[in-house]
């Protein structure tokens, strides 16, 4: 900024005091440090949401693709089956139930219900669209990918669909993200992350300890999910506009 500025002062062909200058280049200061802090909130989500995701999806799907194993998955997996007990098995069981067709899948139909009968067009568009497409995404990415399920020992809940990425994490970091970004601007906002942040990281650890799925497979549902739904964001509300404000 300031050398463009510079360049444009020198090849105007018109004379400037010194004192001229450094006002001009001043103000475009000024100007740089006003638009980063008024939007300093909307560059952190598409650094933390949108390109440190889209990095570690990329990693993990190029590790998968070459058919190369992570050197975390197996250890960890392993560590979590030497947790088994009749308690934790209730646990995993239920938050892998919750987690999927008896929890979040009738949670985001309710949610985009409520959002449409309350007219609140914009919300539901986001929600819908994030919800759905990441579902879509979800069973292409699998078919795609074709990776086997993990297979160190007989599941409980065993599982016949390919492994990468992982459904339930994927849906639920969907349903976490959609609820954060519409409770940003509200009173809510720190109750609903740790809520949603919670819910998704035990539905996560049901699939490992349940056998079901490699840690990487979390990481690429989570990955995958961050992306698309801080993408939709990112187009649902743009030039200033926001979850709740009215058009």
């Amino acid at each position: 900024m300031v050398l463009s500025t510079v360049t444009s002062i020198a090849s105007s062909g018109v004379t400037r005091t010194p004192a001229e200058v450094v006002a001009t280049l001043r103000e475009e200061w000024r100007f740089g440090v006003d638009f980063l802090r008024r939007r300093v909130l909307r560059l952190a989500l598409l650094f933390v949401g949108l390109l440190l995701p889209l990095w570690g999806f990329a990693e993990l799907a190029d590790e998968v693709h070459e058919r190369e194993p992570f050197a975390f998955d197996e250890p960890i997996l392993r560590f979590a089956h030497a947790l088994t007990g009749d308690g934790l098995d209730r646990v995993a069981m239920f938050f892998s139930a919750v987690g999927y067709q008896w929890g979040v899948v009738p949670f985001d139909i309710a949610l985009i219900a409520v959002l449409a009968w309350r007219r609140r067009m914009r919300e539901g568009l986001f929600a819908g669209i994030a919800i759905i497409g990441s579902a879509l995404l979800n069973m292409s990415t699998k078919q795609i990918f074709a990776r086997d399920r993990p297979s160190l020992w007989e599941s409980i809940a065993p599982e016949t669909t390919f492994s990468f990425p992982s459904g339930h994490a994927m849906g639920s970091a969907t349903l976490a993200w959609v609820l954060f970004l519409l409770a940003w601007r509200t009173r809510w906002r720190w109750p609903v992350a740790m809520t949603v942040a919670a819910f998704a990281v035990m539905v996560a650890f049901s699939r490992v300890y349940l056998g079901v799925h490699y840690p990487s497979d979390i990481l690429a549902g989570w990955a995958a999910a961050s992306v698309w739904t801080v993408s939709v964001y990112a187009l649902a509300y743009r030039n200033g506009s926001r979850p709740w404000r009215p058009a």
